[in-house]
């Protein structure tokens, strides 16, 4: 009983304001309930609490959707700047009194990339000076990265070389390359291409919203060449799977050079240089554009851009 309390005596908000806060950002009563480790019915009840504590309603149910009243919509934003203003408090209090450090719970998105191979040594060395943060990484492509930061279900997010979207802010974390890569029995593994050249050699690709085929396709754009005109064998949905078929197959594939570093060492995949094409990516974390004071995401993007430099 005495840890429990501990935890929640370091909260400016209640529990069901918390509930509501999570229902609000998802705008579904289910979400809520699998992200908050609670049922449905126990999420609607403190819901309810709150809107017979306010004497009006917080959301419109429509069908299996909800949406929030004028109400829910004022309550919302108070609650994300009363939330900032904790946030802000226990970093301020918790340099003064080395005793002091509150539970801090981090939900961050990268795409596959970035999950696999860039950002576990940081999230670890992150983990090891805020000991108390309890941080979720949902690993998606690029694209749906950037949906889930619009949606709400994220808020901050990782993505590499991807088209900008207005209302959404960037800050650089590093830059990649993107090589292409073919197995050592491969006949072009001795060779030196243009990007013409690849007119006629079988490729294989990632899916649709991948950051690296982004910059693929950009660079190739760059030579008058589309993705469609190029020999596609395979489609692949993530990094792992691309690699290991291209380890046993004579396609050639185009990958982050983050993610064949042990495969180039050991021989399993040989590079095939491309002269004329440019593929360098850019890794960047994303925020909605009015959030990127925000804590503790903003001390994790300076922690990262530190660890990087």
């Amino acid at each position: 009983m005495q840890h429990a309390q501990r935890n929640t005596s370091s909260k400016m908000l209640s529990y069901p304001h918390e509930v509501f806060l999570e229902v609000a950002r998802q705008l579904s009563f289910t979400k809520a309930s699998q992200t908050l480790f609670v049922t449905q019915s126990a999420v609607s009840k403190q819901v309810k609490a709150l809107e017979e504590h306010y004497k009006t309603g917080l959301f419109e149910r429509l069908g299996n959707t909800v949406k929030l009243t004028p109400a829910g919509e004022l309550l919302y934003q108070k609650l994300l700047l009363a939330r900032q203003l904790q946030h802000e408090l226990h970093r301020d209090m918790a340099a003064l009194s080395e005793a002091f450090s509150p539970q801090v719970h981090m939900v961050i998105g990268a795409s596959t990339t970035i999950s696999l191979y860039v950002i576990p040594p940081v999230l670890s060395a992150y983990l090891s000076k805020f000991p108390n943060t309890q941080l979720t990484l949902k690993n998606r492509n690029s694209e749906n990265i950037l949906k889930a930061l619009l949606d709400h279900e994220i808020d901050l997010g990782i993505i590499e070389g991807i088209h900008k979207v207005s209302n959404v802010t960037y800050t650089p974390l590093l830059t990649d390359e993107v090589v292409a890569v073919c197995s050592a029995r491969n006949p072009f593994r001795q060779k030196e291409l243009l990007a013409k050249d690849l007119l006629r050699v079988p490729v294989a690709l990632r899916e649709v919203g991948s950051g690296t085929l982004a910059v693929l396709e950009e660079a190739l754009a760059e030579k008058g060449i589309k993705l469609t005109d190029l020999p596609v064998k395979v489609r692949l949905g993530g990094t792992e799977a691309l690699k290991n078929f291209v380890r046993v197959d004579t396609c050639l594939a185009f990958l982050p050079r983050q993610a064949v570093t042990k495969e180039l060492a050991a021989g399993e995949l040989v590079e095939v240089p491309v002269h004329d094409l440019n593929l360098v990516r850019h890794f960047d974390f994303v925020q909605r554009k009015g959030t990127e004071n925000n804590l503790p995401y903003k001390t994790f993007v300076q922690f990262a851009q530190r660890y990087y430099r």
